[in-house]
């Protein structure tokens, strides 16, 4: 397989169906050797070093190998096996040394060093400058100051982490995998919406068994939680899912926790820095740990107070339904949505028959098209690594490319939970050549069975909506450098764009898209319209706490120097002042906290909020022009979603919104004022 050319398929789309697993080291052996001579090919030009020589040529070295490693680690998330673990093992140290050589290289750091010296004298673009800026502090921030002992001990941390980041996420896959819940007296599913019944029968079917089986992907487990009436096995299941790699067997993550906490603060420390957190927030809009935490403590002072007030309604209502006089954990969704329906009249059940995934994902192009002037086509020349998987050409009006689209809806052996947009080929502008991105959102919805369609909850909606937020960000990059494109920007920022679209979920104007019964066609009736708008701040308080809680773990562990004897301890206290339900003994949320420990969010979790604010201040202006507003809609399209990390997001912001934002219209939106 050549990867060290473009690919011979159109719009240079990865031939997946070509691809061997076998074809996957030699290929990273051979992209990281042409990367290292493009890199040496820098450091030999006899000439002074320019931007264009120097800057520019380090931006684009190595393009082959971050092409494949989109294509490899991408699968390895979307649609991996054992084999394939064993080759991420293998070429995860390669490319952590291969970073190193880079960023260590003196010879190359007194290049960059001194086009950096020179800057106030060059007439650079303001992407220019922040690319001039990210390379000099990518080298500062990645060891270039260290003497020679520190620089092997970077190199060493560096590719431990990278091992440890990969076991963690295997293991919570592993974990995910393992368990199953098989009921074969259907008594036991009392409460069960006919969907989900059927999906598990469906699945007990595929393994050959009777029954119905349960699993920990949510689309399964999160209808379990939510309707199953006998406690005891909402009880197993909530457990089940709650000890991820915290079972004291060979998934277990808690070393692993307490190890990637230990090198990372090593890390910062070597690097002059007081802990990991103030490693992280140097490069996000934050800024501090301290700005953080009273980020996140403001906002707790604010939302603990009607959290409080929600669970004491909660727990009345479950004593007065069912006589519990604790609610637990595994009670928590099942009397959240009893209450919803008691207030709202209104449940998943009701609203499901007119989300119907089809017409959903294609409300979301309408809404894209009415507000960014683009056109979504499905295509089925474009090589896919799935037969789930949907490919779509992206046009703008006047007929020209913007972007391939893939889509991989449902849940399966190989795919890890969650929710995520992610990209196979950057966009960027060289030799007067506009390269354009190839996008792809990796989702877990209810599949189809064989006498219904995907219907989607309504939660499985503004998932759908979030993703294909980041993927808008993604898709209308425009900018030269591919280091700055699309979502390549500040992480406190970077969920701005996915929840922003989500407020569309909530506006009938746009629900009249979408929101069609499957089998009458009917829209979806006013009255449902006004419940679900009436009803998104229901138990707002609880949720926003929730979300605190998970911010305020991740500063704990990230945001000091720590000693952590006991994970499970440290996360209790860290805890304690977001506690509402009682603790689970044999649970522990760090050892499958995969945001912080396998993906990025690291000192970062608190971003999700942060974006909150900006999201809501943004949405308050399209609402204040309306909601497809072209003027508006032009704006947030040309400062926020096609200039990626080219210039400081506050800026791009304030170019857009005309100020920065309060957090007044998030509390106003939440109910929390």
């Amino acid at each position: 397989m050549k990867f060290l050319e473009n690919f011979n398929t159109k719009y240079h789309s990865a031939p997946f169906s070509e691809i061997k697993l076998e074809d996957y080291a030699p290929a990273f052996k051979k992209c990281i050797a042409k990367a290292k001579e493009e890199i040496n090919a820098i450091v030999e030009d006899k000439n002074e070093p320019t931007f264009e020589n120097t800057i520019e040529a380090l931006e684009f070295a190595g393009h082959h190998l971050d092409r494949l490693s989109s294509i490899f680690f991408n699968l390895n998330s979307a649609e991996t096996c054992e084999e394939m673990q064993k080759i991420a093992q293998e070429v995860s140290p390669w490319l952590t040394e291969y970073g190193n050589d880079i960023a260590l290289n003196e010879e190359l750091f007194k290049k960059v060093k001194a086009v950096y010296d020179k800057k106030s004298s060059l007439s650079l673009t303001i992407e220019q400058q922040t690319l001039l800026d990210k390379k000099y502090k990518g080298f500062v921030r990645n060891g270039a100051l260290l003497n020679e002992d520190e620089k092997k001990k970077l190199r060493e941390i560096d590719t431990q982490l990278a091992k440890l980041k990969l076991t963690f996420g295997e293991n919570v896959l592993a974990e995910t995998n393992n368990y199953q819940l098989h009921i074969t007296n259907e008594a036991d599913l009392k409460g069960l919406p006919d969907g989900a019944k059927e999906a598990a029968a469906n699945l007990a079917e595929s393994k050959n068994l009777e029954g119905w089986i349960f699993t920990l992907d949510y689309p399964s487990y999160l209808p379990f939680i939510m309707y199953i009436e006998n406690r005891e096995l909402r009880k197993e299941i909530a457990i089940a899912s709650g000890k991820k790699g915290f079972q004291n067997n060979k998934f277990d993550n808690q070393q692993n926790v307490k190890d990637i906490v230990r090198l990372r603060h090593d890390r910062a420390n070597l690097l002059g820095y007081q802990s990991h957190a103030d490693f992280v927030l140097e490069e996000r809009m934050a800024k501090s740990p301290e700005k953080v935490k009273s980020f996140l403590n403001d906002l707790l002072e604010k939302a603990k107070p009607a959290a409080e007030r929600e669970f004491e309604e909660l727990t009345a209502f479950a004593k007065e339904l069912d006589g519990i006089d604790h609610l637990e954990k595994w009670d928590s969704s099942y009397y959240s949505e009893k209450l919803k329906q008691k207030k709202f009249n209104l449940d998943d059940e009701k609203l499901k028959p007119y989300f119907k995934l089809e017409n959903v994902l294609n409300g979301a192009f309408t809404i894209a098209e009415k507000l960014y002037g683009i056109t979504f086509k499905e295509v089925f020349d474009i090589d896919k690594y799935h037969e789930d998987v949907k490919t779509y050409e992206v046009l703008d009006f006047e007929g020209n490319f913007v972007s391939l689209f893939y889509a991989d809806f449902f849940p399966r052996k190989g795919k890890r939970n969650g929710a995520w947009m992610t990209s196979y080929k950057s966009q960027y502008i060289k030799d007067g050549e506009n390269e354009r991105p190839h996008i792809s959102n990796v989702c877990n919805f209810t599949p189809p069975t064989k006498t219904k369609p995907s219907l989607l909850t309504f939660n499985e909606v503004t998932t759908l909506f979030h993703e294909f937020g980041h993927g808008l960000h993604g898709m209308l990059a425009n900018t030269t450098y591919p280091s700055l494109s699309g979502t390549s920007v500040y992480w406190d920022f970077v969920e701005l764009p996915s929840q922003v679209m989500e407020n569309w979920c909530y506006q009938p104007e746009a629900l009249a898209l979408f929101a069609k019964h499957y089998e009458t066609g009917e829209i979806i009736p006013q009255e449902y319209v006004d419940k679900i708008k009436e009803s998104s701040n229901f138990l707002e308080g609880i949720a926003t706490v929730r979300q605190l809680s998970f911010g305020m773990l991740d500063m704990a562990y990230h945001g000091k120097a720590q000693t952590i004897d006991d994970v499970k301890s440290f996360e209790e206290s860290a805890f304690e002042n977001t506690k509402l339900y009682p603790d689970v003994a044999e649970n522990c949320m760090s050892t499958s906290f995969s945001h912080i420990f396998q993906g990025g969010y690291s000192s970062g979790y608190y971003s999700y909020k942060w974006a909150e604010v900006l999201d809501a201040d943004a949405f308050a202006y399209f609402e204040e022009k309306g909601i497809f507003n072209k003027e508006v809609a032009t704006k947030f399209k040309e400062y926020v979603l096609s200039k990626g990390g080219t210039e400081h997001p506050m800026e791009l912001y304030k170019k857009f919104r005309g100020h920065e934002p309060t957090p007044d219209a998030l509390l106003k939106r939440a109910g929390l004022i």
